[in-house]
């Protein structure tokens, strides 16, 4: 729930190419002038209303800019998530040799916690403009479950077999969702990292009941 991204996706750019033999400088933080501008436009004007264009221009930027950085108008949304599987999958294959499954898996979901938390902001909107959108809100859940086969993949790659494996992954990212609805929905909620514990202790205890 948007890597970009999440956003994971905390990113900002200033970029210089060379034009035939002419340099032009970007303006400073173009990604995140955009990224600012069409959470404004899906606020103010509904996802499906608004344009590349409108964008743009919200941006102060051109459209031919807004391409460098983004695929389409969902990349603003989902372009962080291959940045969040990469965080999450070197952060699980480093793991103390002894830390168990769940805990190696629990460490990786704080530390892109802690990354988050810097864009709470962006989080919030972001959450909402999917929520409000089914399409949007279908691409969210396909790439939850890609994170959860990527974790699998890294817990097997420690030596955890299958079904361990599996069953850990899709519990950490089960609880990573849990955890990240919270703090994004609510501008009052704890830190991220503190609400992954804390659903971590309690899956913990709520698997330990005989």
């Amino acid at each position: 729930m948007s890597v970009t991204a999440i956003t994971l996706a905390v990113m900002s750019a200033s970029v210089i190419t060379d034009y035939s033999r002419g340099v032009a400088r970007w303006k400073p933080d173009s990604r995140g002038r955009l990224e600012q501008a069409a959470l404004a436009l899906y606020d103010e004007r509904g996802f499906e209303s608004t344009t590349v264009a409108e964008i743009a221009a919200r941006a102060g930027l051109t459209e031919r800019t807004f391409f460098r950085y983004f695929a389409d108008k969902r990349e603003v949304l989902f372009g962080g998530a291959s940045a969040l599987q990469e965080l999450l999958v070197t952060a699980v294959v480093a793991a103390p040799a002894d830390a168990a499954p769940l805990a190696a898996v629990g460490g990786a979901l704080e530390a892109a916690g802690a990354l988050l938390q810097q864009r709470r902001e962006f989080s919030r909107q972001r959450q909402a403009v999917i929520a409000s959108n089914v399409e949007l809100h279908e691409r969210e859940l396909i790439k939850l479950a890609t994170l959860a086969v990527a974790l699998a993949d890294a817990l097997r790659e420690r030596g955890v077999r299958d079904p361990a494996a599996s069953l850990t992954a899709e519990a950490g990212i089960a609880v990573f969702r849990v955890a990240f609805e919270r703090w994004a929905d609510n501008p009052h909620e704890r830190d991220l990292p503190q609400l992954i514990r804390e659903s971590l202790d309690e899956l913990r205890a709520v698997t330990a009941v005989q």
